[in-house]
């Protein structure tokens, strides 16, 4: 057996993680998968050569690096990999659990983020709920799509990543609608009250789903370098101070600024879920 080590430099959240199990599981030639979200790095055991693992893996985008690939023996115990078919079953069945908590989490926070943001006039929140979508998408793709025919789930991955995109191109249309027009300022307590909600949100998953990583008897890896480096938390970060400068500048261009950036980022994440269509 195989053992190769890539570095992924975007793979900040969990919801990358999905999108590359998901990408990789016609290959029939990987035995296990470990991943290490704080360090960005993916362990693929495998039989065979890499070539075809690389190229699916570089087909997401998400700026991955070869490290390492060696022959190992997976019976000796310091390769820490032993397939345990029972064990495999009550993991995957424990994980199906967790990403379903974290799936509602996220729907959550798009309806109240996305009917928050409407009301409040603010399109930083209109945008991050469009995110909180994006990340329940994924996770969507990877319950209800387990056990289907390749066919359809890619057609699961075509339809979602089209919707959005679509919802990301309305979103832009009414950023520069509101830059061009006298509209009133969002509102800034509003905007910060619930990114903070959110941001609370989104650590919360990261807690749960990084817990579920870590090994019998030690601490789940927690670590401030994957807390504050998530594109999750950025943007719920940013859309804070963006309600701070609206409020201090009277100008809601901090507001159309970082829902644009945010509109890009959904717009990027939407054509990697479009990549597990092919």
């Amino acid at each position: 057996m195989n053992k190769t080590t890539f570095k992924i430099s975007k793979m900040d959240c969990p919801s990358e993680e999905n999108l590359i199990r998901m990408k990789l599981e016609g290959h029939s030639n990987i035995e296990h998968l470990e991943f290490d979200i704080p360090n960005r790095q993916l362990t693929v055991f495998h039989h065979d050569n890499i070539e075809g693992i690389e190229t699916a893996i570089h087909d997401l985008k998400l700026g991955d690096t070869l490290l390492s690939t060696e022959t190992i023996d997976p019976s000796d115990p310091n390769n820490n990999f032993k397939i345990d078919a029972d064990s495999s079953h009550k993991k995957d069945a424990k994980q199906r659990k967790l990403l379903w908590i974290v799936l509602v989490i996220n729907f959550a926070f798009f309806i109240i983020e996305m009917s928050t943001g409407l009301i409040s006039r603010s399109m930083g929140l209109v945008a991050d709920s469009l995110d909180m979508l994006a990340d329940s998408l994924v996770y969507g793709i990877s319950l209800f799509a387990v056990g289907g025919t390749v066919i359809k789930k890619k057609r699961i991955a075509r339809i979602a990543g089209y919707f959005q995109i679509t919802l990301a191109i309305l979103g832009f249309l009414e950023v520069l609608r509101r830059f061009f027009g006298n509209e009133q300022l969002p509102d800034f307590s509003t905007m910060i009250v619930i990114s903070i909600l959110a941001l609370i949100a989104n650590l919360i998953c990261l807690y749960l789903l990084q817990k579920s990583k870590s090994k019998e008897g030690e601490e789940a890896h927690m670590q401030a370098s994957m807390i504050f480096t998530s594109n999750d938390v950025i943007i719920n970060l940013g859309v804070i101070v963006a309600g701070i400068l609206v409020n201090w500048l009277h100008s809601s261009t901090p507001d159309l600024i970082i829902g644009s950036i945010v509109f890009a980022l959904v717009i990027q994440g939407a054509f990697r879920i479009l990549k597990l269509s092919k």
